[in-house]
């Protein structure tokens, strides 16, 4: 079986799309995009990673050198992401229970239809 090689903006697009879908498991996005699970997952772990070590280098340390404003907005800007967080879990957790509600219906109306 021959290996597949992908472009960088390919892989690039790929985690992108992962991320911004929380809604997505490594094995629905990959049947979607014809890539192997694994590559997908190794691809988004990598891209984690690169992107932890690039902010560890591009944020200063904490501590004295941080000026207040500085302070202010690093917790403005962690506040805005939880808040972006919480947004999708709010909507996460309200369609899930619309999909229980409706699996709660339906289940009785089989258990209704069936004459044992």
């Amino acid at each position: 079986m021959t290996k597949k090689k992908y472009s960088d903006e390919f892989k690039a697009d790929a985690v992108r799309l992962y991320e911004t879908r929380p809604d997505a498991s490594y094995s629905t996005l990959a049947a979607d995009l014809g890539v192997a699970r694994g590559s997908l997952k190794t691809w988004v772990h990598q891209a984690r990673k690169k992107a932890a070590s690039a902010q560890s280098e591009a944020t200063p340390e904490r501590g004295a050198s941080e000026t207040p404003q500085d302070q202010l907005a690093r917790m403005q800007a962690e506040i805005e992401q939880v808040r972006a967080r919480n947004q999708a879990l709010v909507a996460e957790n309200d369609r899930l229970s619309e999909e229980r509600d409706i699996l709660r219906k339906a289940t009785k109306y089989f258990a209704a239809e069936t004459n044992w």
